[in-house]
């Protein structure tokens, strides 16, 4: 569903689609899923443009880091999960001006506040990062930099105007704009959240529950047109399921609103 909205808005307001592996969970990501995603793009249509992968990236994470350290209160926590317990940090470790060590995550302050954009697809949104997430992870106690932390980082590295993706990653854009004007990007990049497709009980689609993948259509003798058209309907892209070519997906009415909402791609 993501590479329909990515490309056909990316076609359709003339720019590039830069393809990152957010590799940061370096225990859970292999490069033979990298290597299966983009050869399920490529089957589909969807060609990957530059690739950069984020575990090759941590001296720039590092350079954002000590960036952040002379603006903000940047702090070693060692709360664990169980400690945390929901989305929300309550700050526990503030003020207890721990010794940063390898055990231990670092946490940045987020100040009260409330973040505003207009999502591409949603409309007008407004998020509270300090009441939503709290203080905010930037490496955890494995040393891994959060997903967080690093892709806004390498939205601001790589130019990024627009940031396309699940509506399940909604909650992250106040956060991620807040951060990212801490670190001295005045003017964040537009957002678009799209559907998900989701299975009758609301849960997203996962190949680890057993879900049929793009792989496991192609297998099954179905065209990429078909894949494309299939997704493109259960989201109510199109009314009925029908052949649809990557070519195609920018002229779908629901990418072509969107990419005629957003703003002339500028670096």
């Amino acid at each position: 569903m993501n590479a329909i909205y990515v490309w056909g808005i990316a076609r359709a307001l003339g720019g590039t689609v830069l393809f990152r592996i957010e590799d940061h969970d370096r225990i859970r990501c292999k490069p033979e899923y990298d290597a299966a995603l983009r050869e399920d793009l490529d089957w589909l249509g969807f060609p990957a443009g530059q690739i950069v992968r984020q575990s090759e990236r941590g001296t720039l994470y590092e350079q954002a880091l000590e960036r952040l350290r002379r603006t903000a209160h940047v702090y070693a926590c060692d709360c664990s999960r169980k400690q945390v317990g929901g989305e929300c940090y309550t700050g526990r470790c503030r003020t207890r001006a721990l010794e940063e060590r390898r055990d231990r995550s670092l946490r940045v302050q987020i100040e009260p506040g409330v973040e505003r954009f207009d999502d591409l697809h949603l409309g007008p949104q407004e998020q509270t990062p300090a009441r939503q997430c709290g203080d905010l992870l930037l490496r955890d106690r494995d040393g891994h930099w959060t997903y967080q932390f690093a892709v806004t980082v390498d939205d601001m590295d790589q130019q990024i105007t627009h940031v396309i993706r699940g509506a399940d990653l909604l909650s992250s854009t106040g956060r991620q704009i807040r951060l990212a004007r801490m670190l001295g990007r005045d003017r964040p990049p537009r957002f678009l959240h799209h559907p998900l497709i989701v299975k009758p009980s609301g849960e997203k689609l996962s190949k680890a529950a057993g879900d049929t993948s793009v792989r496991d259509l192609r297998r099954a003798g179905v065209s990429a047109a078909e894949v494309i058209g299939r997704a493109a309907a259960a989201v109510g892209l199109v009314e009925n399921a029908r052949p649809i070519t990557a070519a195609e997906v920018s002229e779908l009415k629901g990418v072509s609103d969107a990419a005629r909402t957003a703003r002339p791609i500028s670096a």
